[in-house]
């Protein structure tokens, strides 16, 4: 298996910082326990906003050199996370980021949301054929949230799953291999309730701008809704954390992408300046695989039922 440790973990993202909101306690701990954990990013993420004022210049609509400097980020959060496998989907720059949904940036030639899904995925195949991972992870239909580089990166992943399995489809890509389980990124509904509980306990309401300083290291607190993934508890099929070790890691990891992430302990915002809860626990839907574990009852372990 070309060295490679038994167990073999692949991450697919839209953009630098995704993985370490959505997946930084997941990553860390595998990571440590020895497991080959790879994550390939779709797009460089050049069309973010940008949270430091001093960093202003790398903004789209200026220097236009954000993407450049997202390598260096997510190179930085990856060492937090003990993570050496990082790549981008066909390249760095290869596809763009399209910005939100609607927006002209979508149409851009060039951006991931237009590209042909299947040309798109066979960049991915090659990366499955090479690290052979027993567990993918990625986005559920919506990405989560909508973002269309979201849609993609789920399109992307889980058509390149397919073609990376078909025995007669591009043998120059390396030989056939089939994930043994796909998991979507999701939150349980009641975590996210019980998480802006306990942000609205810590802070209390959000301050006025006269206070805002005084109360609150943030002006004013996001929405449950504003969390990308949430679903019925009941459709959680597994769960990982939440070692403290971990938990810090993933906060380090985030901190590292600072144009796009304010840590402030167990909270953080994006660049709309809202607070909500940094998750100690990570949940997954089990979409494609056999179970590892009971019916009713969460797995607490990616690779349960897997064999190497």
């Amino acid at each position: 298996m070309n060295g490679l440790p038994a167990r073999r973990l692949l991450l697919v993202h839209a953009h630098p910082d995704d993985e370490s909101i959505n997946n930084g306690v997941t990553m860390a701990k595998y990571a440590a326990e020895g497991a080959h954990v790879a994550l390939v990013t779709c797009t460089l993420g050049e069309e973010g906003e940008v949270i430091p004022p001093e960093l202003a210049h790398l903004a789209p609509d200026r220097d236009d050199t954000l993407g450049a400097h997202r390598i260096g980020e997510l190179a930085a959060a990856m060492a937090e996370l003990g993570v050496t496998d990082h790549r981008f989907l066909g390249g760095p720059g290869h596809f763009r980021d399209s910005g939100m949904m609607g927006a002209e940036q979508n149409r851009r030639p060039g951006s991931f949301w237009s590209a042909d899904v299947d040309e798109a995925a066979a960049h991915l195949v090659e990366v499955i054929r090479e690290l052979r991972p027993q567990v993918l992870v990625t986005y559920d239909p919506d990405g989560g949230y909508g973002h269309p580089d979201h849609i993609q990166a789920h399109r992307v992943a889980m058509r390149g799953a397919e073609l990376a399995a078909e025995a007669t489809y591009r043998r120059d890509l390396g030989d056939p291999w089939e994930i043994a389980k796909i998991y979507w990124n999701r939150v349980p509904r009641s975590v996210v309730e019980e998480g802006f509980a306990r942000l609205k306990a810590a802070w209390g309401h959000p301050p006025t701008a006269a206070e805002g300083e005084a109360k609150a290291p943030f002006p004013g607190l996001a929405s449950p809704d504003d969390v990308p993934g949430v679903v019925a508890d009941e459709r959680i099929t597994a769960e990982i954390g939440a070692d403290e070790a971990f938990v810090a890691a993933k906060a380090a990891a985030m901190r590292a992408h600072a144009t796009q992430i304010a840590v402030e302990g167990p909270f953080f915002a994006l660049s709309n300046d809202l607070a909500q809860p940094l998750f100690a626990r990570e949940y997954y839907e089990l979409a494609a695989g056999r179970p590892g574990a009971p019916a009713g009852e969460r797995e607490h372990d990616l690779f349960a039922g897997v064999q190497a």
